[in-house]
């Protein structure tokens, strides 16, 4: 783990009486910036094969996941309430399959040239594709699980480069 930024760590979304404020990030430089994060969706075996054989009855899941964590991502601001509203430049989400645990890795990357991060884009892409993977297979697995979401890159702005360890 590598940070650029040696000041004590604060809650920069409270002012200095504990309220809740949107950070001003009106004196700080665009800068190119990105952000992945990740999840893990694991499922039983018989949603599993209907997933893999594409036979899921709301079509193909995959694709419908990743659409809607790309959504997700550009309106992040209007699902948190403190977030600043970013021109995202780019917004992606891809899979990695395991037969052998049952288990799709979600991944979402998000990428701006703006003066605050994407990390929040990022964790929203990543859970809303996630979350449309159950919803399209929760007819056949109700119990699926959604785990270890977190943020594994970022990069940009004052605090650098960011890696989950």
């Amino acid at each position: 783990m590598t940070s650029a930024s040696s000041s004590a760590p604060t809650l920069s979304h409270l002012d200095e009486t504990g309220q809740a404020r949107m950070v001003d990030v009106g004196h700080k430089a665009s800068t190119q910036r990105s952000a992945t994060a990740q999840a893990q969706v694991s499922m039983g075996q018989t949603a599993w094969h209907l997933l893999s054989a594409q036979a899921n009855s709301k079509g193909e899941v995959l694709n419908t996941a990743r659409i809607a964590g790309v959504l997700a991502a550009k309106r992040c601001a209007e699902l948190i309430p403190l977030c600043h509203s970013l021109p995202l430049s780019f917004a992606g989400v891809d899979f990695e399959m395991d037969e052998a645990t049952h288990t799709i890795t979600v991944r979402a990357t998000c990428k701006t040239s703006s003066q605050t991060g994407v990390e929040m884009e990022a964790l929203t892409a990543c859970s809303i594709a996630a979350l449309t993977i159950y919803d399209m297979c929760k007819a056949a697995d109700k119990g699926i699980r959604i785990d270890a979401m977190r943020l594994i890159h970022k990069s940009g702005g004052k605090s650098g480069e960011w890696h989950a360890s």
